[in-house]
């Protein structure tokens, strides 16, 4: 049950009110509160942290790209962000590396994407929001909602940095609080995704050996024994170089965590090498608990947006684009919720319905991206019934346009499936292996 205030106890001439909340000015946040803006909507959005903040998450998709244009900031983010043409795949049981370029997708619109400091590309969003006339409130942390009993709006509780409490009334709720997961958490509708648990350790480089040429930018990732690695070239000449792997791997850790990640680093030797002479710019940083998903993604008069609702392994760049695209749908169901009831329930179902629909469309490659037979059709890409174009479509974040790439998405399943019935120990070692991670990772979280 969510809570509920009475408004004679929890109202008082202190408490502001708005149409729309948003809690967080990430990609979420700051998208959906532009788009109600610009139509007219009285919008606040409540940051936690000042901008320009730091935040890992740097590496965009093509369909990123038309995103931008329809909020009117392409050039400020071309000005900030460095090409990315395609990305490089790197095995250790594989001679030479391979790289997938987004020009051979399915649709050949969209043949780039960009690498940005997020900090940078954070503030474009938000600035963009105010100048669309949402209210931004920054250094303001929501910390409770409290619905109404007859389901008309909401109380927010914040708390600025000088520690003043301030109360929002409002008709609707956007938790785009990221992995605070604001609403989430206070529902009790969060859980650990029971098929992959990962953690990272990540850190910054400058001088570090990039691609020649075009494919400077490009992102690569390095498959090792625990788990992946990315590199992602930045424009201002640092590298973002991150780990994510099994949490029993960064649970072995006994030094501190920027040796960890050097240690870490040199169990790849493929990447030790891009990154001979290069210079750790800050201590390296460690996370865990990384994929989860609420319940629900709506309620009557809240909705979740993009990493407050699901959250899952970045192997394939897919977090800002799908938290920018949950903003896209957010605005458009907020506006049916709000000016016609009657379509209320409809628009929200509509909306979960493309919420879930990124986290499913990626997480079937996530979940087997470590096995052996995946690996394999990464490394050794055919484009037998434009499987390899279906692939990428995905890759670039083609998948809510009724671009028409099921048939061959069933096929490349059909071929991987193939591939683990002709290696069966290979691939019987690879899941169990799997399985036993999964079933420790779940059972220490029951445990704690």
């Amino acid at each position: 049950m969510a809570p509920v205030f009475r408004e004679s106890e929890a109202m008082s001439d202190a408490v502001r009110s708005c149409e729309v909340l948003v809690v967080g000015g990430g990609p979420a946040g700051s998208t959906v509160a532009a788009l109600l803006a610009e139509r007219g909507r009285d919008v606040v959005v409540l940051e936690k942290t000042r901008h320009p903040r730091f935040h890992i998450g740097e590496s965009l998709l093509p369909l990123n790209l038309p995103l931008f244009d329809k909020l009117g900031v392409r050039d400020e983010i071309e000005a900030v962000g460095m090409r990315k043409y395609g990305v490089e795949f790197n095995s250790p049981t594989h001679d030479a590396p391979v790289t997938l370029d987004f020009a051979d997708a399915w649709d050949k619109d969209f043949p780039y994407a960009y690498q940005v400091r997020r900090s940078e590309f954070d503030h474009i969003l938000f600035r963009n929001a105010g100048r669309k006339g949402a209210q931004l409130l920054e250094g303001v942390r929501a910390n409770r909602v409290e619905f109404d009993e007859d389901g008309r709006g909401a109380l927010v509780t914040a708390k600025d940095e000088t520690g003043k409490i301030l109360q929002w009334k409002t008709q609707f709720v956007i938790d785009a609080s990221g992995r605070d997961t604001l609403l989430a958490n206070q529902l009790q509708m969060k859980e650990k995704n029971p098929r992959h648990n990962s953690a990272a350790v990540y850190g910054h480089f400058t001088g570090a050996q990039r691609l020649a040429g075009k494919a400077e930018g490009n992102i690569s990732i390095f498959w090792f024994d625990h788990g992946w690695f990315w590199f992602i070239p930045l424009a201002d000449g640092t590298t973002s170089v991150g780990a994510v792997c099994w949490p029993y791997y960064l649970k072995s850790r006994k030094k501190d965590v920027t040796a960890f990640f050097h240690d870490t680093i040199a169990l790849c030797p493929m990447l030790a090498r891009r990154l001979e002479g290069a210079r750790l710019v800050e201590p390296a940083t460690a996370t865990g608990n990384y994929s989860y998903a609420a319940r629900r993604s709506f309620g009557h008069n809240y909705l979740m947006l993009g990493d407050a609702f699901a959250f899952i392994d970045p192997v394939f760049s897919s977090g800002v684009f799908l938290a920018m695209n949950s903003g896209f749908e957010g605005a458009e169901t907020v506006i049916a919720c709000l000016d016609r009831p009657h379509e209320a329930a409809g628009a929200l179902r509509r909306f979960d319905a493309v919420t879930r629909r990124g986290p499913k469309q990626f997480s079937w490659f996530i979940y087997r991206v470590t096995n052996p037979a995946m690996r394999e059709l990464f490394m050794h890409p055919r484009n037998n019934w434009r499987v390899k174009e279906a692939l990428l479509a995905v890759l670039a974040g083609d998948i809510f346009r009724g671009t028409p790439i099921g048939a061959r998405l069933v096929i490349f399943k059909a071929i991987y499936l193939l591939n683990c019935v002709m290696a069966p120990k290979r691939s019987i070692g690879a899941w169990l292996r799997r399985r036993r991670i999964v079933s420790e990772t779940l059972h220490e979280s029951a445990v704690h």
